[in-house]
């Protein structure tokens, strides 16, 4: 399996000025502008860190899932949410001759943390041996900071911060989270279900 992000989040829907509010920023100098290209990294380096422990695109784009064969005949599970619309489903031969796939053979169910592509009528289309199937997407809870969840839009920038504050330092362990941005992105997780119980 391979998700693709094949557009990626505009500068322009980077909270830059309300980060520098948050960070304490003098405002109103020669060079305001001055580190706006370091806060533009932080932020999306907090907006994809939580992204990825939360599972939920935070900021509308596109995406394209690659797969080789269905977990279930009935209904795939999405790997990100929330989605928007799936834009097209293609299946690709060993050849990789791409074909589309009909709309009407497939539906999109919504789910707060599993969205499926679910068939219309008893499975969903035949992916060919040695071939794949190709689902394009939208995700996301849209296209300006403002459509995003306040607690996780709060997050970011909380994690941003901490990336701002400790930007020089290296003795932080591997996938260090504050205990805040934690707690705040705790209910969006997805909860995986496997024979020991809950993980």
């Amino acid at each position: 399996m391979m998700l693709i992000e094949e557009t990626a989040v505009p500068e322009a829907a980077l909270p830059v000025e309300e980060f520098k509010a948050h960070l304490r920023l003098g405002t109103g100098f020669a060079p305001d502008t001055l580190q706006d290209g370091v806060l533009h990294s932080f932020l999306r380096a907090a907006l994809a860190a939580i992204e990825a422990r939360t599972g939920k695109v935070l900021l509308e784009r596109g995406f394209s899932w690659t797969l080789t064969m269905w977990r279930d005949v009935r209904a795939q599970a999405l790997p990100v949410a929330p989605i928007g619309a799936i834009n097209q489903v293609s299946l690709i031969g060993s050849d990789g001759v791409s074909v589309p796939v009909l709309s009407d053979v497939y539906w999109l169910e919504q789910d707060t943390h599993r969205p499926r592509l679910r068939a219309s009528g008893a499975m969903l289309p035949h992916i060919p041996q040695a071939g794949s199937v190709k689902v394009s997407f939208n995700a996301g809870y849209g296209q300006n900071w403002s459509d995003i969840p306040a607690d996780l839009g709060q997050a970011v920038m909380l994690l941003a911060a901490h990336y701002y504050e400790y930007r020089n330092e290296t003795s932080l362990s591997d996938g260090c989270m504050p205990f805040g941005v934690s707690s705040l992105i705790e209910r969006y997780k997805v909860l995986r279900v496997w024979t020991g119980g809950v993980r």
